[in-house]
């Protein structure tokens, strides 16, 4: 596979062609990871996705959108259209793609795009990052609501989990037999929006939650807000110093 000979005697073989061509495709996905995760990153940002989502527009109307002079929005658009993201309709209008119209169906997913730009921002020098060179990074200030340099009360990274929650909370359900037990608790589960899916297919089932104390006023909050019919239990907690309070024959 390192013999350039070989890999040119593969892309004529007929037999061979298809897989060369493949495995070629998939190492320039790899080389060019970095301006598809960018393309979304900035289609994300400027809210392109939304302003689809009641049907096709123009160009103008899309630069107009993003606040972008129409030259480096057609950069965008067409960038876009290659991922997939948006797709021609026409000779100046442009719709959802379908990766873009999947993309709007899962708001967590957009969510996490956005939490993407503080990982991007670690990974501006890798090999500093691997050798441990950089003190603290990006990411641990935005989730550590423990961190003494963290003076924020862990909204953001809890709307995150809340959104990033629902994409497999009704997947969960539909895996496992949940309600043949008597109590769950989730352990780390932020505002309680897995807990608060559960509840719609096990009414009876106790539930308890156990998180850092910044989030438990939230958490109460969107519990109350519910008026789910399950007994609910929230305890303030270092799941990595503190023991897990007891009870509970389930722990997610």
């Amino acid at each position: 596979l390192a013999d350039a000979n070989f890999h040119r005697w593969a892309r004529r073989n007929p037999i061979t062609r298809f897989v060369a061509r493949r495995r070629a495709r998939s190492l320039f996905d790899m080389c060019a990871g970095f301006v598809y995760s960018q393309t979304l990153s900035a289609c994300v940002e400027l809210d392109i996705f939304s302003v689809l989502a009641d049907g096709a527009q123009s160009s103008q109307k899309i630069a107009k959108h993003c606040d972008l002079e129409p030259a480096a929005c057609e950069v965008l658009i067409r960038s876009a259209v290659s991922l997939k993201l948006l797709q021609a309709i026409g000779t100046d209008r442009y719709g959802l793609g379908v990766h873009g119209a999947a993309l709007l169906a899962n708001p967590g997913v957009l969510k996490m795009v956005e939490h993407h730009a503080f990982f991007y921002r670690d990974l501006k020098n890798p090999v500093a990052l691997l050798r441990g060179e950089q003190p603290e990074t990006n990411l641990s200030l935005f989730w550590n609501y423990s961190s003494p340099n963290n003076d924020t009360d862990g909204q953001t990274y809890t709307e995150l989990m809340s959104a990033s929650q629902s994409m497999i909370a009704e997947q969960i359900m539909d895996c496992y037999p949940i309600s043949s037990h008597q109590c769950l608790l989730d352990v780390g589960g932020s505002d309680g929006t897995f807990l608060r899916t559960v509840s719609s297919h096990s009414p009876d089932l106790g539930l308890m939650l156990f998180d850092l104390q910044p989030v438990m006023q939230r958490a109460e909050a969107a519990f109350a807000q519910a008026s789910i019919p399950n007994a609910v239990h929230c305890h303030a907690g270092d799941m990595f110093k503190d023991p897990l309070p007891q009870g509970a024959d389930l722990i997610s």
